[in-house]
């Protein structure tokens, strides 16, 4: 699969013919639970088309334009980071701290595994594609820095104002 933007072959994407990438049939692939709701919504419609005109080797300027058009709001990046604003709006790592010491162990086991097996390189993925491997991974080194410092024990709420970072 050849993924290139306004004609130019994209930098930021994984080479597909590297050993470490697999091609596999869609039909084949077993997706985690409600995935493929996802995949079937009206707002993946015009990706569904791009990814299949990519397969096929056709023109993809016509889906990149109705993808251009979408708003913001139907746009697939949308979808992730509001997750993800709605995932660590209120976070703060004493509640992680007090749900891990009193999780069961079997719960505890299920929690690491839904984050731990595909999340980081999923979440790194996306960076990549959005603002280039650089960028990724400055922010990446930047996020892991932060933890380290941080009072995992208590509570520890980091919210960047104005180029500062703060915590309480």
């Amino acid at each position: 699969m050849s993924f290139k933007s306004r004609g130019k072959q994209r930098s930021d994407m994984p080479n597909t013919t590297d050993e470490k990438f697999k091609r596999f049939v869609l039909g084949n692939v077993i997706f985690e639970e409600g995935v493929d709701e996802l995949l079937r919504s009206t707002n993946m419609e015009p990706y569904s088309r791009l990814i299949k005109a990519e397969v096929q080797k056709s023109d993809r300027k016509l889906h990149l334009e109705q993808i251009a058009h979408l708003p913001l709001e139907r746009r697939y990046v949308w979808r992730i980071t509001s997750a993800l604003k709605w995932a660590f709006g209120d976070f703060d790592s004493g509640s992680v701290a007090a749900d891990r010491e009193t999780l069961a162990p079997e719960d505890l086991g299920k929690l690491v595994e839904l984050v731990i097996v595909r999340r980081p390189i999923q979440f790194c993925l996306f960076l990549r594609a959005l603002v280039g491997a650089e960028n990724m991974e400055r922010l990446v080194n930047e996020g892991i820095a932060v933890a380290k410092d941080a009072n995992v024990g208590g509570v520890t709420i980091w919210v960047p104002r104005s180029g500062q970072n703060t915590r309480a």
